[in-house]
């Protein structure tokens, strides 16, 4: 059975810091363009990181760039999203995504498989 496993949510202080994990069984990790959504209830899923397969280069929404940075340990065939400078507008259920393209893609639908989502609060 493939599975994505996300982990590391939780309730932060604005301008604090989590780090998210994302492991599976399964698959290779590292054999895969995987991506980081995040999802506000009653807004549409917003892609907010992803590493490519192929060379490996991470892009990054404008809404994260500079606070969020994405890494790999490819021994644990996990990734992470490491959070800092969180904003309440950061809250959401953030998911970790794979995809089979050598490529990051723009749709949803090029994901072929998805993890539960783990939900990160930010508030005083």
């Amino acid at each position: 059975q493939l599975l994505l496993v996300e982990s590391g949510g939780g309730l932060v202080q604005p301008g604090g810091s989590l780090t998210l994990s994302c492991t599976s069984s399964g698959i290779t990790l590292d054999y895969h363009s995987i991506a980081w959504f995040r999802q506000v209830p009653g807004k549409e899923r917003e892609e907010i990181s992803c590493r490519n397969f192929v060379g490996g280069a991470t892009r990054y929404s404008n809404s994260v760039k500079g606070r969020f940075t994405f890494s790999r340990d490819n021994a644990k065939n996990t990734v992470y999203l490491q959070m800092n400078s969180l904003k309440p507008e950061d809250t959401a259920v953030y998911y970790c995504a794979v995809s089979d393209l050598d490529y990051c893609s723009d749709y949803e639908d090029s994901y072929n498989l998805w993890g539960q989502g783990t939900q990160v609060t930010v508030s005083s």
